[in-house]
C-alpha cells in the first residue's frame, strides 16, 4: 500500500513529526530552499514580464532526488514547509519541479504537537498562488536592487559592498541618528532635590522631593543664577505638606510575543542578538529531545505579527495559573489584545505549546541559551493571561514659601502578572519608567517636615541615543520597513559589510557606512526613502491578498529605477578615486589626508597621491573621530632565539594573525608560527631534524 509523504524543511522538524504518525506516513526534509535565482547572474528577464530564471541551488540536487524518489511511491504528498511566504515558495517550487500537482496538498503547522499535526493532515489546503507570487515579487525586487546597485558601489567605493532595498534604508536610519548626535547642542539645566523627613522619624526614614513649581509656574531652572534665586527665596522657610493625593492604579498584562517584540526583549533582557534569538527559536519550534518523551516542539511558529491565541491554549494556561497561583490571578474572562490591521492573523502569537511545561521542569534537556529563550517566551505568555497589577500611587505637594516641591511614590497592593514577568526597558527609557517607584512614609496634609539637605544638581540635555539592535527593530517596525522575519538578516548584513559596528552594544555607523549611505541617497532617493519602502511592503501584502498583480508592481518600480541607474553611473562621485576628506595633515608634505578603501580595508592616503605616496592605518577614538594608528613596538621574546642569526624573536601581527619574527629583520627574515597560547609551533623541517637526531641516538 502506498504511503503518504510529508515534506518539511528541516530534519529536526521531520524527526519530531515522525513520532506522531503511523507507518502509513513517510516524512522527508528539503533542508530549506531547493530552487532559487542563480547566484552568478541577474536571473530575471526584465523584458519578458520579469520572468525569473530559477535553477536548483548548488549542492541541493541530492535533496531534490531524495524527494523525487519518495514522492514516486506516495499516493499523497503533503507540503509542510513553514507557514509563511518563504515556506510557500519552497512548497510551490518542489511541487512544480517534481510535477506533483495531481497529488500535492498544503498543510500548515503553527505548532508541532500531535494534535496540530494530525488536524492539519485532516484539513489540507491548496497551495496559495498569491502568497507564492508575493514572495516571488519580493525576491525579484531585492535581486534587481542588489544586482544593479551593488556594482555601482564596487566601482565608486570598493568591491565586496552590497546595497539592499530594505538593508540600505535601515542603514539610513542608523546614519540619520548619528548625524543628529553630531549636530546636537547640549543645553544646561538644573534640578533641586530636598531631603526631608517627618519630625517624629529618624534620618533613616528620609525621602526626596523635587522642585515642582516656583512663583506659580512650572519649575524650569536654566542656570546657576536661577538656582540661587530659588535657594534665596526658600531659605529659612517651613516645609508644609499642602496636599496628599492617593489614587489606585492598574497595570494590565502585556500581550504574548510576536516576532519583533521577542527580538527586542531578548536583546534587552538576555542580551541575544536578533539573529541568535531567531536561530534558537527555530530549534524550540522544530523540536527538542525531552528524554523518554522524544523530540517535542516547545513553542509555536516564531515568525508572526499576530497576538491572537487559540481557545485551546487559553483554556490550558488559565488552568495552569489557577493551580499554580490561585483564583485571584485569573481574570474573569481571558485577556484579549488588539491585533494590528496589517497582521497575518492566521498565525498565533509566539507561545509555549504546552503551558504546563514550566522551564525548570525541562531545564535538564535544554542548552543554556535554549533555556533562557524558552523561559522568556513561557513567562511572557503565562503572565499575559494573569490579572492586572494594582498599586496605590501617591503624590505629595510640599509648600516652601513661593515654591512647591513634589514627592511621588507607590505601594503595590496586588502584584498580579508582575509576580511572574516585568518587561525590560532600553537604558534611556529606564528613568521614565514608573514600574519601581519610591515608597513614602505615612505623610498627612499640614504636616511640618524637617529639611535634612538641599541638593542643587547641574545637568545637560543629552543627544538621542544610538540604536541598539532591539530599538532599531522597534523603529523599523513602527515605520513599516521590512517585516519581522527579515530583521535578523538585515542587521547581520549591515554589520558583516562593516557599515556599522557595535559600540557598547549600540550600532555606530562607520565612515564606510556613512559614505555608502550618502552615495545611495544621492543616486537612488526613492529606494532610500523610508515612506516609499514602507509603501512597497504594503503593496507586497496586497499581492498576497490578491489585490495587486505582482508584474504590475515590478513594472511600476522598475521604470524610474532604471533611469536612476543610468544617471548614477555617470554622476556619482568616485570615492575610490577622490576618497573622503579628513582634517589630518600628511606627515610628509602637509597636504590633507583622505580616507580610501583597498583590498585590506580602509586607510589614510595623502590627497596629493601619486606625487606623495604616504599612507597610514587609522583607528577611531572614543568620540568616533579618525586618528592615525601609532605603531606599537613589538613584544620581544627573549626566550625564543633566531636559529639563523642568534637574535631574539619578537611577536608581530599580520592579516592572518600573530607570529614570531626575527628582530634582525630585514637582514634576517626568519619567522616562526605560534599558537594562541604563545607557544612556538614546530614546522615540518624542525620535526624531521628532531626525528632524525632521535633515530641516530
Amino acid at each position: 500500500m502506498a504511503k503518504s509523504l510529508i515534506i518539511v524543511e528541516s530534519p529536526s522538524k521531520a524527526k519530531t513529526i515522525k513520532k506522531y504518525l503511523g507507518k502509513d506516513f513517510t516524512v522527508e526534509a528539503s533542508s530549506g530552499h531547493l530552487i532559487d535565482l542563480p547566484s552568478s547572474k541577474l536571473g530575471v528577464d526584465i523584458e519578458d514580464s520579469f520572468k525569473p530564471q530559477y535553477k536548483v541551488i548548488k549542492g541541493k540536487t541530492k535533496y531534490l532526488n531524495q524527494l523525487k524518489k519518495a514522492a514516486k511511491n506516495a499516493d499523497k504528498v503533503y507540503l509542510a514547509s513553514d507557514p509563511d511566504r518563504e515556506g510557500e515558495a519552497i512548497a510551490w517550487h518542489i511541487t512544480e519541479k517534481l510535477n506533483l500537482w495531481d497529488k500535492a496538498h498544503r498543510i500548515l503547522f503553527y505548532e508541532i504537537t500531535e494534535n496540530a499535526v494530525k488536524k492539519s493532515i485532516e484539513n489540507p489546503l491548496k497551495l496559495s498562488k498569491n502568497r507564492f507570487e508575493a514572495q516571488q515579487a519580493r525576491r525579484i525586487l531585492d535581486r534587481i536592487v542588489g544586482y544593479k546597485v551593488s556594482p555601482i558601489l564596487w566601482k565608486k567605493v570598493r568591491r565586496g559592498l552590497s546595497a539592499g532595498r530594505v538593508q540600505s534604508v535601515a542603514l539610513r536610519i542608523i546614519v540619520q541618528r548619528e548625524r543628529e548626535i553630531e549636530a546636537f547642542n547640549p543645553e544646561e539645566y538644573w534640578t533641586l532635590e530636598s531631603y526631608l523627613k517627618r519630625k517624629e522619624d529618624g534620618e533613616g526614614n528620609s525621602f526626596i522631593a523635587n522642585l515642582h513649581k516656583f512663583e506659580g509656574e512650572k519649575a524650569k531652572i536654566p542656570n546657576e543664577d536661577e538656582v540661587k534665586k530659588v535657594l534665596d527665596a526658600i531659605s529659612g522657610k517651613e516645609y508644609l505638606v499642602k496636599s496628599v493625593t492617593r489614587k489606585e492604579r492598574r497595570r494590565n498584562a502585556l500581550p504574548p510575543f510576536i516576532t519583533s517584540t521577542l527580538q527586542q526583549e531578548a536583546s534587552r533582557k538576555i542580551r541575544f542578538s536578533v539573529k541568535k534569538s531567531m536561530v534558537i527559536a527555530q530549534k524550540l519550534y522544530e523540536g527538542i529531545e525531552l528524554g523518554d518523551e522524544g523530540p517535542v516542539g516547545l513553542i509555536t511558529y516564531m515568525r508572526t505579527d499576530s497576538v491572537r491565541v487559540s481557545e485551546n491554549a487559553l483554556g490550558e494556561v488559565r488552568e495552569y495559573i489557577k493551580n499554580k497561583y490561585g483564583n485571584d490571578y485569573i481574570p474573569a474572562e481571558p485577556n484579549t489584545f488588539k491585533v494590528k490591521k496589517s497582521a497575518q492573523d492566521a498565525h498565533e502569537a509566539i507561545r509555549p505549546t504546552f503551558p504546563n511545561k514550566a522551564p525548570e521542569e525541562i531545564k535538564q534537556y535544554l542548552k543554556e541559551d535554549e533555556y533562557k529563550l524558552y523561559t522568556l517566551i513561557w513567562k511572557r505568555f503565562v503572565s499575559s493571561q494573569m490579572t492586572p497589577a494594582v498599586y496605590d500611587q501617591t503624590a505629595v505637594d510640599i509648600e516652601v514659601g513661593s515654591a512647591i516641591f513634589r514627592a511621588t511614590g507607590s505601594i503595590i497592593k496586588f502584584p498580579g502578572f508582575t509576580t511572574l514577568y516585568i518587561e525590560s526597558k532600553e537604558e534611556d527609557e529606564k528613568e521614565k519608567d514608573s514600574d519601581v517607584l519610591k515608597q513614602l512614609p505615612d505623610i498627612k496634609e499640614k504636616d511640618l517636615l524637617d529639611l535634612l539637605k538641599l541638593d542643587p544638581k547641574q545637568h545637560f540635555t543629552q543627544p538621542p541615543p544610538r540604536f541598539t539592535e532591539s530599538s532599531l527593530v522597534k523603529e523599523l517596525e513602527e515605520k513599516g520597513i521590512g517585516r519581522p522575519s527579515t530583521y535578523a538578516a538585515i542587521l547581520s548584513t549591515i554589520q558583516t559589510r562593516e557599515y556599522a559596528n557595535k559600540d557598547k552594544n549600540r550600532l555606530r555607523p562607520t565612515l564606510l557606512g556613512c559614505s555608502v549611505n550618502d552615495l545611495l541617497i544621492e543616486g537612488f532617493p526613492e529606494i532610500m526613502n523610508i515612506e516609499f519602502t514602507a509603501a512597497m511592503e504594503d503593496k507586497l501584502d496586497k499581492v498576497e491578498d490578491g489585490d495587486v498583480n505582482w508584474v504590475d508592481l515590478l513594472s511600476g518600480f522598475y521604470g524610474d529605477f532604471s533611469k536612476r541607474l543610468d544617471q548614477a553611473e555617470e554622476t556619482l562621485k568616485s570615492l575610490k578615486r577622490e576618497g573622503v576628506p579628513t582634517d589630518i595633515e600628511c606627515g610628509e608634505c602637509g597636504a590633507p589626508m583622505i580616507v580610501k578603501w583597498g583590498k585590506r580595508g580602509e586607510f589614510l592616503s595623502c590627497s596629493k597621491y601619486p606625487d606623495c605616496k604616504n599612507a597610514k592605518p587609522f583607528i577611531y577614538d572614543e568620540d568616533g573621530k579618525i586618528k592615525i594608528k601609532e605603531k606599537v613596538a613589538p613584544e620581544i621574546r627573549e626566550d625564543v632565539v633566531c636559529e639563523n642569526c642568534g637574535k631574539p624573536m619578537a611577536i608581530r601581527q599580520s592579516r592572518y594573525g600573530k607570529f614570531l619574527g626575527c628582530t634582525g629583520y630585514p637582514e634576517c627574515k626568519t619567522i616562526k608560527r605560534m599558537n594562541k597560547d604563545g607557544e612556538v609551533i614546530e614546522d615540518k623541517k624542525d620535526k624531521k631534524e628532531k626525528k632524525e637526531a632521535k633515530e641516530a641516538n
